[in-house]
């Protein structure tokens, strides 16, 4: 999320807060709920948003893998925000259910895109196949519409270093063998943007990177949309501004019906119990910080259509 657009952003957040209840037990009458109600990872890559406690919610006892999901589930649960900071970060989440591949939107995830401003995140979708209840089978990515461009890398990855000081930046380097920092903005008073709970010097992300439609217009940054397949993606294809029970939140829709093998061929997965939302960008917006897919709800769309009947 770009610093820029916090006084957009918190705006839109109260909004949700007062549309969708935060204590509301929100399902379809016998105990299941349409949204994913755990977490299995929670690894953000650094971002202007991570440790920090004035808008993210963190409250620094988040120092083991455990509380930092504990934290992301909580945030969830609330329909606050989750960042996933910059390229890689990700979160894993799973339903109490299983979600149904109807050939049409199957999925809606909550971001906070708004125009102007898109920060997608890949989605990927897991089958419980071996039954044990945990996000440990073969990950399929749901295709979008950067899958075919030439520009679209696949197999790519950075690797964050942990800065060596208080507000210091954070150094990176990518499988291009390319490098940068995430710059760490004066305007927040928190240390570090490097994952409190990682104990390690550094660390290093996987994932399909798309390429940046980042570009400064003369007087301010703007974060071009994809035309579908995106989390936290402004467009006219997939974009679902949520009613109902669901008012206030701004969701894309997905099709379990997208997801791909590795070569690219249909998976042709009856139903998902997993999804993986990951930032999508290795992109920085001049001095105003990372672009960071930022999450607010994982859900069953079908479920969700029922329950607004």
């Amino acid at each position: 999320m770009q610093y820029r657009h916090r006084i957009a952003f918190m705006a839109a957040l109260a909004a949700t807060m007062i549309s969708c209840n935060m204590n509301e037990v929100i399902d379809g009458g016998d105990g299941v709920s349409p949204f994913a109600t755990k977490v299995f990872e929670y690894t953000p890559a650094p971002g202007q948003f991570i440790n920090n406690r004035v808008s993210s919610g963190f409250d620094g006892s988040e120092s083991t893998a455990q509380a930092a999901c504990e934290y992301a589930r909580r945030r969830l649960e609330k329909r606050q925000f989750v960042s996933l900071g910059g390229f890689g970060g990700y979160i894993v989440a799973g339903f109490g259910h299983k979600v149904t591949n109807s050939g049409g939107y199957d999925l809606a995830i909550a971001g906070n895109p708004f125009e102007g401003s898109s920060e997608p995140g890949i989605v990927w979708v897991m089958q419980d196949k071996n039954g044990n209840g945990e996000p440990d089978d073969t990950w399929y990515e749901l295709a979008g519409s950067e899958s075919e461009n030439e520009e679209t890398l696949r197999e790519y990855s950075v690797t964050y270093h942990k800065p060596s000081g208080a507000k210091q930046p954070i150094r990176w380097e990518d499988s291009l063998g390319e490098s940068g920092e995430i710059a760490h903005l004066a305007a927040h008073s928190h240390d570090s943007y490097y994952p409190a709970w990682i104990d390690s010097e550094s660390y290093t992300l996987h994932g399909t990177r798309l390429a940046p439609r980042t570009h400064f217009n003369g007087s301010i940054w703007i974060q071009e949309g994809f035309a579908w397949g995106y989390v936290d993606n402004e467009n006219t294809t997939d974009l679902w501004r949520g009613t109902g029970k669901f008012a206030g939140l701004e969701f894309n829709r997905f099709r379990i019906a997208d997801a791909v093998t590795a070569d690219g061929k249909a998976a042709n997965l009856p139903h998902i119990d997993f999804v993986k939302i990951q930032t999508a960008l290795n992109s920085q917006s001049g001095g105003l910080g990372e672009n960071s897919t930022e999450v607010f709800a994982i859900c069953d769309y079908l479920l969700m259509q029922v329950m607004m009947q």
